[in-house]
């Protein structure tokens, strides 16, 4: 029901994630990240145990692969769940349990892994590692760039519905949420996937707009983005 791709951009260290599915509110289930820490996409029967514990895990040193072993060693229903992890290193691990609905499979690339379950076709995986790792630009665009190959290649087999699109620094500041530089999220739409596309979009003009404004217009960073107190 879901693809998604967690990556690194090795020049910067940014993190990001992005996912799509016809599942309500996807982006509030899927996507764990954390600067300086990882990226974790938690899918099929998607248990946030993986994302939280998972989170902790890289953060106290542990390496993705023997974090993703530790939580599915004790995981009873672990053959349902798809997982994928990026540190910031760039290290992957990543599991698709044996019981996830076909076509679910995984593919690794360079600074990225894609995952994907209940699809229409098996070559979406390998079709977003393709078109990220041959996209320019900044992190979130190469993200886009992922999840528009899954499009192509027939997607969700039973539609579409929500996404998410989260870009954190590649340098903590010890405030999480002021790490995010991109975090997008749409719950209900008919082409969820041009709609984070268009809001990244926004979300950039907007900030050059801010960016522009006269001194008199507020920018504290008590509302990220915004040009004045809301």
């Amino acid at each position: 029901m879901t693809y998604s791709i967690v990556a690194r951009d090795p020049t910067t260290s940014e993190l990001g994630i992005a996912v799509q599915s016809r599942y309500f509110a996807a982006g509030r289930v899927v996507p764990w990240i954390e600067a300086g820490v990882g990226a974790i996409a938690s899918q099929a029967f998607a248990s946030p145990v993986y994302g939280h514990e998972g989170l902790r895990l890289l953060r106290s040193g542990m390496a993705p692969q023997v974090a993703l072993d530790k939580l599915l060693n004790e995981d009873s229903g672990q053959a349902q769940r798809q997982v994928a992890i990026i540190d910031v290193q760039g290290r992957v691990a990543v599991h698709t349990g044996a019981r996830c609905v076909a076509a679910a499979g995984h593919a690794i690339g360079t600074n990225c892994c894609a995952q994907a379950n209940m699809m229409a076709r098996d070559t979406v995986w390998p079709a977003m590692v393709r078109a990220f790792e041959g996209a320019g630009g900044e992190l979130a665009d190469r993200l886009v760039v992922a999840m528009e190959a899954a499009e192509r290649e027939g997607g969700d087999v039973r539609g579409k519905q929500a996404a998410a699109l989260i870009v954190v620094s590649g340098k903590a500041s010890g405030v999480p949420r002021l790490d995010h530089t991109v975090d997008l999220r749409v719950d209900d739409h008919p082409d969820p996937v041009a709609e984070i596309k268009r809001l990244l979009s926004y979300s950039r003009a907007h900030q050059r707009a801010v960016e522009r404004a006269p001194a008199s217009v507020c920018r504290c960073r008590c509302h990220p983005g915004a040009a004045r107190h809301a």
